[in-house]
């Protein structure tokens, strides 16, 4: 029996739960995927711009790029940049770096659960109809529960993609709000040393 015909035998004598729980799955291993993508991107900008920003503000620039995640603290009418006012751009700076680790981390905590409810019920309708009336051999059970831990493997299968995608975006937010920091110590450091005030550039 070939795949496709193993597929079409499984999908034919699956039960609405267990539709259900393959849509499910699939819709959240879809999505951990455009999230992953989008944000890493969009991470990978934003580190761009913040290493070239440190990078000028380490050669003694006294101006800070436009596109810096800190540069909404010199668009206020301020005398002077105070920590508090670039610690609140650094908060902004963390819950747009950290946009979508939040699903991601549900997709990978629940996608399991999920499958493991649908093995459940598989097994549950299987040993209803076997208790109807065949006889519970090996040679019965044994393809019924196969058959059912197709969607604990679906759910695992779909929670490892969204745990791993988790763990680099949250390493890319680690490394641009450290650079960030190192940013905002440089920029106070330069004003309390040089009097100077730093500008956008």
């Amino acid at each position: 029996m070939t795949f496709t015909e193993q597929l079409s035998q499984y999908f034919s004598s699956s039960g609405i739960v267990t539709y259900i729980v393959l849509i499910w799955l699939s819709l959240y291993f879809i999505l951990s995927l455009w999230i992953f993508l989008y944000r890493i991107l969009i991470l990978s900008g934003l580190l761009a711009q913040e290493k070239l920003s440190l990078e000028s503000l380490m050669q003694g620039n006294y101006k800070l790029s436009r596109s810096s995640l800190l540069s909404y603290s010199l668009k206020r009418k301020h005398a002077n940049v105070t920590r508090e006012l670039l610690e609140v751009s650094k908060q902004r700076a963390i819950a747009r770096a950290t946009v979508g680790l939040t699903l991601l981390s549900v997709f990978a905590s629940t996608a399991p659960f999920i499958g493991l409810f649908g093995t459940v019920v598989e097994i549950l309708e299987a040993f209803s109809r076997l208790g109807e009336g065949a006889r519970a051999t090996l040679e019965v059970i044994a393809p019924v529960i196969s058959k059912a831990l197709i969607a604990t493997a679906a759910g695992i299968l779909t929670a490892i993609p969204a745990y791993s995608f988790h763990i680099l975006l949250k390493r890319k937010s680690f490394e641009l709000v450290s650079i960030i920091q190192m940013e905002i110590e440089m920029i106070i450091n330069m004003e309390q040393t040089s009097g100077m005030e730093i500008k956008q550039g």
